[in-house]
């Protein structure tokens, strides 16, 4: 597969192991080139944010789950995309939750697209093909 951004990371923020053993395993099908990252809470999600300052590659997307433990994903999203260096970090939601409020809530803070979990793992390959193609090979970062 042809893409722009394969050095820099995808940071994967989520708590759920099946879901998080899902996506890797879909981004596995894939083939990506690009390293995956795992943040496995929302407070875990935010250390990243020091990194990045120190230099460390930032990533291509980040796909981030909303209901975790300790810091929320609402609060992950506002509290990078309040930050003038990190606003500009595609952020995808990545959930099980379709509540209007949370799609709302998500958009409001600076989400860049909000896509709904599905179950089925054909499906979930899908999904990975499209934020492949798009936030990857289509998406021009700034």
């Amino acid at each position: 597969m042809l893409t722009e951004n394969t050095n820099n990371p995808i940071l994967l923020v989520e708590d759920n192991p099946i879901d998080l053993d899902l996506t890797l395993r879909a981004f596995a099908a894939k083939k990506l080139s690009n390293p995956i990252q795992v943040a496995r809470d929302g407070e875990e999600a935010l250390q990243y944010i020091e990194r990045w300052e120190k230099g460390e590659a930032k990533p291509v997307v980040i796909l981030l789950d909303l209901n975790m433990p300790k810091v929320s994903g609402l609060e992950v999203l506002r509290i990078i995309k309040s930050r003038p260096d990190f606003k500009s970090i595609p952020i995808v939601i990545l959930t099980t939750s379709s509540e209007s409020s949370d799609l709302q809530s998500a958009y409001q803070l600076g989400a860049n697209s909000y896509i709904v979990k599905p179950v089925d793992f054909g499906k979930f390959i899908e999904v990975a093909n499209h934020i492949d193609l798009y936030w990857r090979v289509i998406n021009k970062p700034v």
